[in-house]
């Protein structure tokens, strides 16, 4: 059992579930399905386009990451796929199920962006009343919401008041409460965004758990460093349309620059290389782009066979920051 919680609801109602509910939207049929699976996903606010013929799919199990600048649409869709909103056009499947259906939903754990608990209930007291909705035993609630406090890192506080939480306590508290019922989609709209380091760490391992027992996480975030540490795909979405999917080795396409520091060579040495890739000058140092380091073996010691000595070798390899820039600005 799992829960989902509305982002157009400030204080953040869930919808009811129980065992039984549970057992009929575990049907096989869905299982053999995509985790999501988008097509043509359309909305459109009067004049505004927010999200423009987005199509993606999202497997079983992994970790996918959904990139986009500010205002990019990524949000909408998050809506558009847990049922929140209405499509303009197009169509989208959740667990085998149309987006917005009431057995699928079920299954889905949702961390909006923006949500608020109420300030005067304990850490402790909120769990145990999402526990209720959740229709877990009276005797396993309390045990059920500690381990979840637990697991995000607020065992201590379990009788404090939310209103004398931080931000990024309150954001660990709102990861506990998606997460309760081990649901088979967790969908997570910027879930370290108020975190310090330790926070940010601490919620990758909890992804990372989340994979290792088979559900699928769809990340929503802004935080590339996020994306290359847990990923295992990701799409790229600017305007409300998708201009890169694939995993990181994909998107970075393989490429690879490697600084040489050469002397007691003639002018343009490299030249007798160009097939190795793109080769540039910048400064005392000579660039290669090429498509993997294997070839810097053998370059080496076709310097060193003609006279020249190499002072430095350095490999470098595109970030996921430097490529997503590059995509945003390809026409």
């Amino acid at each position: 059992m799992s829960l989902v919680r509305s982002a157009d609801d400030p204080d953040g109602r869930v919808v009811r579930r129980g065992p039984a509910d549970d057992a009929d939207a575990r049907r096989a049929p869905s299982e053999a399905s995509p985790a999501v699976h988008a097509t043509g996903l359309s909305k459109r606010y009067r004049r505004s386009v927010a999200v423009q013929g987005l199509s993606m799919t999202v497997n079983r199990g992994e970790v996918f990451g959904f990139l986009g600048p500010n205002g990019a649409g990524k949000t909408t869709t998050v809506k558009l796929l847990l049922g929140l909103a209405r499509p303009s056009g197009g169509e989208a499947l959740v667990l085998g199920a149309p987006a917005g259906d009431r057995e699928a939903r079920r299954r889905v754990g949702y961390l909006p962006e923006l949500f608020r608990f109420p300030h005067w209930l304990s850490a402790l007291e909120v769990l145990v009343l999402h526990c209720r909705l959740l229709d877990l035993p009276r005797g396993r609630r309390e045990l059920v919401s500690r381990e979840a406090l637990a697991l995000v890192g607020l065992a201590d506080r379990a009788e404090h008041a939310v209103g004398t939480f931080s931000k990024g306590m309150q954001q660990r508290l709102g990861l506990a409460v998606a997460l309760l019922g081990e649901p088979d989609l967790v969908v997570l709209d910027e879930p370290t965004s108020a975190l310090d380091p330790v926070g940010r760490h601490d919620v990758r391992e909890i992804v990372r758990a989340v994979r290792a027992r088979g559900a699928t996480v769809f990340l929503n975030t802004h935080l590339l460093s996020e994306a290359e540490q847990l990923c295992d795909r990701v799409t790229v979405i600017d305007r409300g349309q998708s201009v890169a999917t694939g995993t990181l080795a994909e998107l970075l396409g393989g490429r690879t620059t490697v600084r040489l520091l050469v002397t007691g060579l003639p002018d343009r040495w490299w030249n007798a290389h160009s097939s190795l890739g793109r080769w540039s000058r910048d400064g005392d140092w000579v660039v290669l782009e090429t498509g993997s380091t294997d070839v810097v073996p053998d370059l080496v010691a076709a310097v060193v066979h003609r006279g020249g000595q190499v002072a430095a070798v350095v490999p470098e390899h595109q970030s996921l920051e430097d490529r997503f820039l590059e995509i945003l600005r390809e026409p």
